[in-house]
C-alpha cells in the first residue's frame, strides 16, 4: 500500500495509514460510481435538468420524489387549486416532470407543488426553485417564476486574478445598514463595497444568501438550498453586488450550509414526499442534537446529486468565487464532534468518523476546483481533523484553507479569565503559531460567533460600559486606553502569526460595541443588535475611526503574498517581562503585553542590518501616545552582559502595551548614508 503524502509529512499518522489511504479509495470509488464516464462537473448539473425552467416551445418542470404517487403544480395560474392540466407525470427513479406551452407560466408568478403519497399529501416547495418569497401576512414562503425579460448581463470577469492570500471581511448584507430593519443586497453594494475595499480587505465572505425561513437562524437553518434569500433583493440584485465587488478586485466568497437542514416541512425537505429519509437519515442520525435541524444521509446518491449541483450552481449562475462550508466538524463525525476534546490522533480514527461525509467533501473540493481552478474553499472545523487542507491526492480532504477557530476562544478566555499582567507571552506565541506545516489556515481574533448574543465583542468585552461615554477623542480614561491598546495588539499578533489568511467580521475591525441579536420573540422582535453602526466610525469626534486606521494600515502591511510565505521565527521572548519578539520574512514583530514597564534599550537578536519603524501601535494616528520616534533608523549592534559581547542585537525602547513592527531595509540603504 502507498503511504499517503499526508502521512509521510506526519508521522505520527503512521498508526492511521490504511484508514487514511482508504478514504482516497472510497472517493475514488464513488466518483467513479456517480459520474459514470463523465467528469464531476458534467455529473453535477442537477441544477440544469430539475426545478423550472424555460425552452423554445413554453416550460418544463421536474422534481425527485420518489414515493410520490401523484404531484400537481399549484399557484396563482390555478388559483392554488389542483388542475389535471398542472399534474406532472412520472418518469423513472422517482422523477416527476411537467411540459408547459408558452403563455401557462409568467415571470414573478407564485407556486408551490401539492405532493401526494399513498395516505397523505402536503403543499411543498420545489427542491430546486432558484426564488422564493415570503407574504407578509400570512408568512407563507412559495416559489415563484423568476424569468425576466432581460437576463441580467455579467460587466466583470470572475476574480480568477483576485490576490490568492485571502484578507477576509465576513459580512452579512441584512444587518450591514444602521437602520432598524432588515438591508439589501443594493445597499451593499454600494455602501459596504467601496469601505472594504479601502479597509485592504480582499475577499468578501457573505452569510445567510441562502433561503432560509427563520431570520434570527444567521443564515444556518436553509430551507431552499438554490434560492438565494428574497429578503435582501433579488436573483439579479445578488448578482449586480457580486458584480461589483469584481469590478473592485474583490473575491466573494459565501457560506454554504451542506451540513444540516432546517426541520420545517411547508418550506424546506423535511418529509418532501412523505418519507422522514428521501434527503436525510432515518433512524437516530435523524436530527441533530444540537442544532434543532436534520442531518443529511451523505450516503446516498441522490442526496450526493442535489448538493454537488448546488455547489456548481453557485459558482455557474451567480460567479462566486468559493465557499466557507459550515458545520464540517459536524459532518466528520457521527457524534458530530459534540463533548469530543480530540486530544489525541486515535480519537480522529476510533471508528466514529463519517466516511459518506468526508467522501462528499472530498468531492465537493474536487467538483469546485474543477469548475473553477481559482476557487477557494475554507472549512469552519474545529476537531482539527488531520489532512482537512491538503489535497486529496496526498491523502487529505481538500479544503484550500482551515480557519484556525481556537484562536478566537483562546482570546477569549484570556480576557475573561486573566488580568493582562499576567498573561504569559510563551503561551499565547505557542497558542497563535501552533499550525500543521502541510495545511494552510485562516486566522482571526473574532467572528461572528465570538458576539452573538449572549457574549460581546472583544473590545466591547475590553472597556465594557465606557465605550458609551468614553470614546471622544477630549476623554481620558485608562479603561479606554488599555482597550484601544489591547484591540491593536491582539489584532497585530494574530495577523502577524496566521498561517496563510485572516478574517474580520464587519464592525469590528473598528472595535463595534455589543453584540448580535436578531430579531426574535425574547427581545420583542427588535433590530437594535442586529445592524453596524457605521456612524461610530464617520463620527472623528469618536476614537473608533484610530482602531479602523490602525486595521488599515495593518492589512497593508500584511497584504501581500510575501508576507504569508514566511513562517515566524522566534528571536526573543521573557515570560517575566511580558516581552516578545519573532520575524516573519524582513519583518521583525516587538510585543510589550506589560500594563505598566517600559524597557529602554532592549535587545532583540535580529541579525546584522538597518530597520525602520513600519507599524506602531502606539502611534497618534492610532490613538496611541507617540512614545516611539517613528522618524529613526535604527542599526544592529553588539550587547554586553555576563557573558562574553554578543553581536547584531537591535536596541529598542518598547513602552508598555505595544506593539511594534520593524521592517529591514535592503542592503544598499545601509551603505548610502
Amino acid at each position: 500500500m502507498e503511504i499517503p503524502l499526508l502521512v509521510q509529512n506526519d508521522p505520527w499518522l503512521k498508526p492511521f495509514t490504511a484508514q487514511i489511504a482508504q478514504r482516497q479509495v472510497r472517493a475514488a470509488a464513488k466518483e467513479k460510481e456517480l459520474a459514470q464516464g463523465v467528469s464531476l462537473s458534467d455529473f453535477a448539473t442537477g441544477y440544469l435538468y430539475f426545478g423550472l425552467h424555460r425552452t423554445s416551445a413554453g416550460w418544463v418542470f421536474r422534481e425527485w420524489a420518489p414515493n410520490a404517487a401523484a404531484i400537481y403544480m399549484i399557484g396563482e395560474f390555478t388559483n392554488w387549486k389542483t388542475d389535471p392540466g398542472y399534474a406532472l407525470k412520472p418518469l423513472s427513479k422517482g422523477v416527476w416532470e411537467l411540459e408547459l406551452p408558452a403563455g401557462m407560466l409568467h415571470h414573478r408568478q407564485l407556486y408551490r407543488l401539492l405532493v401526494c403519497w399513498k395516505g397523505g399529501q402536503g403543499e411543498r416547495i420545489p427542491s430546486y426553485a432558484n426564488r422564493t418569497v415570503q407574504d407578509e401576512q400570512t408568512k407563507i414562503f412559495s416559489a415563484q417564476v423568476w424569468n425576466p425579460e432581460q437576463p441580467y448581463v455579467w460587466t466583470a470577469p470572475q476574480c480568477g486574478e483576485c490576490s490568492r492570500v485571502p484578507l477576509i471581511y465576513e459580512s452579512h448584507a441584512g444587518m450591514a445598514t444602521e437602520e432598524y430593519r432588515v438591508g439589501t443586497f443594493a445597499e451593499y453594494r454600494d455602501r459596504v463595497l467601496p469601505y472594504i475595499r479601502q479597509s485592504g480587505y480582499n475577499t468578501v465572505q457573505l452569510m445567510a444568501i441562502q433561503e432560509h425561513p427563520y431570520y434570527g437562524s444567521f443564515g444556518y437553518h436553509v430551507s431552499n438550498f438554490f434560492a438565494v434569500s428574497s429578503r435582501f433583493g433579488t436573483p439579479d440584485d445578488f448578482k449586480s453586488l457580486i458584480d461589483a465587488a469584481h469590478q473592485q478586485g474583490l473575491r466573494v466568497i459565501m457560506d454554504l450550509v451542506h451540513s444540516h437542514s432546517v426541520k420545517n416541512v411547508a418550506e424546506g425537505l423535511n418529509i418532501f414526499d412523505g418519507t422522514p429519509y428521501q434527503y436525510f437519515h432515518g433512524d437516530d442520525r435523524r436530527n441533530h442534537p444540537a442544532w434543532d435541524s436534520l442531518c443529511f444521509d451523505y450516503g446516498k446518491n441522490g442526496v450526493m446529486h442535489f448538493l454537488l449541483s448546488n455547489c456548481k450552481y453557485w459558482l455557474e449562475e451567480y460567479h462566486v468565487d468559493g465557499f466557507r462550508f459550515d458545520g464540517v466538524t459536524s459532518m466528520l463525525y457521527a457524534h458530530h464532534g459534540l463533548s469530543k476534546d480530540f486530544t489525541e490522533y486515535a480519537l480522529y480514527f476510533d471508528g466514529s468518523e463519517d466516511q459518506d461525509a468526508t467522501t462528499y467533501l472530498m468531492l465537493a473540493n474536487k467538483l469546485i476546483h474543477q469548475v473553477n481552478p481559482a476557487a477557494v474553499t475554507i472549512a469552519e472545523e474545529m476537531s482539527g481533523m488531520p489532512g482537512l487542507a491538503t489535497p486529496v491526492s496526498d491523502g487529505g480532504i481538500g479544503f484550500d484553507y482551515r480557519l484556525a477557530m481556537g484562536t478566537p476562544d483562546y482570546w477569549i478566555r484570556l480576557i475573561k479569565d486573566q488580568p493582562d499582567e499576567s498573561w504569559d507571552v510563551s503561551n499565547i506565541y505557542y497558542e497563535l503559531s501552533r499550525k500543521r506545516a502541510d495545511e494552510k489556515t485562516v486566522g482571526y481574533v473574532e467572528s461572528h460567533d465570538q458576539a452573538l448574543v449572549g457574549d460581546k465583542t472583544v473590545f466591547f468585552r475590553l472597556v465594557d460600559k465606557e465605550i458609551y461615554d468614553k470614546m471622544d477623542v477630549g476623554s481620558k480614561s485608562l479603561v479606554i486606553d488599555r482597550g484601544m491598546a489591547l484591540h491593536k495588539m491582539i489584532r497585530l499578533i494574530t495577523i502577524a502569526t496566521a498561517g496563510n489568511g485572516y478574517l474580520c467580521f464587519m464592525g469590528n475591525e473598528f472595535g463595534h460595541p455589543e453584540w448580535i441579536d436578531f430579531p426574535r420573540e425574547g427581545n420583542r422582535w427588535s433590530y437594535k443588535y442586529a445592524r453596524r453602526q457605521w456612524s461610530l466610525l464617520k463620527n472623528h469626534q469618536l476614537k473608533f475611526r484610530f482602531l479602523a486606521g490602525f486595521d488599515r494600515a495593518m492589512l497593508a502591511l500584511a497584504g501581500n503574498e510575501a508576507f504569508f510565505l514566511h513562517p515566524a521565527e522566534m528571536l526573543f521572548e521573557d515570560k517575566g517581562r511580558q516581552v516578545l519578539a519573532f520575524r516573519r520574512n524582513e519583518l521583525v514583530f516587538v510585543f510589550n503585553f506589560s500594563p505598566d514597564h517600559s524597557y529602554t534599550d532592549l535587545g532583540i537578536p535580529t541579525g546584522p542590518g538597518k530597520y525602520r519603524v513600519a507599524l506602531d501601535t502606539d502611534s497618534p494616528q492610532f490613538g496611541g501616545f507617540g512614545l516611539i520616534d517613528e522618524s529613526l533608523d535604527y542599526f544592529t549592534g553588539s550587547i554586553f552582559s555576563d557573558r562574553p559581547m554578543v553581536n547584531d542585537f537591535l536596541k529598542i525602547y518598547l513602552p508598555a502595551r505595544c506593539g511594534v513592527v520593524f521592517k529591514k531595509l535592503p542592503a544598499r540603504s545601509i551603505y548610502a548614508l
